[in-house]
């Protein structure tokens, strides 16, 4: 697909923090789901490759994270979900993301989480952020109709599994994925809801989730999961962890967590995983972009309270 001759332009203006027009935006998501609707819901990735987590419009951190990582396309990247809400520049995270993925469709990978949601979004931020920047919801309905196409998760070199949440008592075999309606809202149940929503706990097997979707699972379900699909470890995202990363259960289950300072006040740092051409792992630590980045850009502190 030809790129169009705007796309340095936007990601040059976005990387600034500055907007895009609204025709802009809406030639930007179109580009964005042609792209995306030729990816499966379970996108194969080979190395070497960049995990991150959540971003929650932490644009200034998104900012750090590319240069702990690498620029992209110089850098592979995977990212796990959660571009929008919370943060106060949830449309410049989303913008530059989507921006990147049409000038280097080969080179980073967005998956869906349950923030990617029409429902949530209008809870969190994004909807309201969307009304407050270009005077209507015109944008944040670009946005959502383009979440539909995002993937589900992924797989690397057959060895490891990332999601954005978590499993589901419905999925046995990786291969279950693939044949989902994914270009819909997210549902209140099933598989692509317990993707999103679904969180490692010390329970045993399954247990109810206090989120209202998804599940708790615990190690014996980890322990199955890897054993059918002959998985090494699941990467996750979905929950915030103080040190930037997190394993569990005898390692088969990382999450990782890239917004640093979360909501601007949680003082966690956030963490990238780098997996080299022969899936050596390596985590990078980061902390949140300096205080004198955001005073420059006047970065408002009285930003609604969407924390939880």
């Amino acid at each position: 697909m030809a790129v169009s001759l705007n796309i340095d332009k936007w990601i040059e203006q976005l990387r600034k923090c500055e907007r895009i027009k609204e025709q802009e935006v809406k030639e930007l998501c179109n580009k964005s789901k042609e792209i995306l609707n030729l990816e499966d819901n379970l996108v194969q990735v080979e190395p070497p490759v960049t995990i991150c987590g959540d971003i929650h419009g932490q644009f200034w951190d998104l900012l750090e994270l590319f240069k702990v990582g690498g620029e992209c396309p110089e850098t592979n990247y995977l990212f796990l979900g959660d571009y929008v809400d919370r943060g106060i520049n949830s449309v410049e995270t989303f913008l530059l993301l989507l921006a990147l993925k049409v000038r280097y469709p080969e080179r980073i990978i967005l998956i869906r989480g349950n923030h990617e949601s029409r429902l949530i979004t209008q809870n969190y931020g994004f909807y309201d952020e969307c009304l407050r920047k270009y005077g209507s919801i015109n944008v944040w309905r670009y946005c959502t109709e383009t979440f539909d196409y995002l993937p589900l998760a992924a797989v690397i070199e057959d060895k490891f599994f990332c999601v954005h949440g978590g499993l589901s008592p419905k999925l046995r075999v990786i291969s279950d994925i693939n044949p989902i309606e994914r270009k819909i809202e997210i549902p209140h149940d099933g598989i692509m809801s317990d993707m999103m929503w679904s969180d490692p706990d010390d329970v045993q097997g399954w247990a109810q989730s206090q989120r209202g979707a998804g599940f708790l699972f615990g190690q014996s379900v980890v322990d199955d999961f890897c054993k059918k699909n002959n998985i090494e470890v699941i990467f996750r995202a979905h929950q915030l962890v103080m040190d930037g990363y997190r394993p569990q259960f005898d390692d088969k289950l990382v999450t990782v967590w890239s917004a640093p300072n979360y909501c601007y006040r949680m003082g966690n740092v956030a963490a990238i995983l780098e997996l080299d051409e022969n899936l050596q792992k390596q985590y990078k630590v980061f902390e949140a972009a300096p205080q004198e980045t955001r005073d420059s850009q006047n970065v408002k502190r009285d930003v609604p309270d969407y924390f939880l």
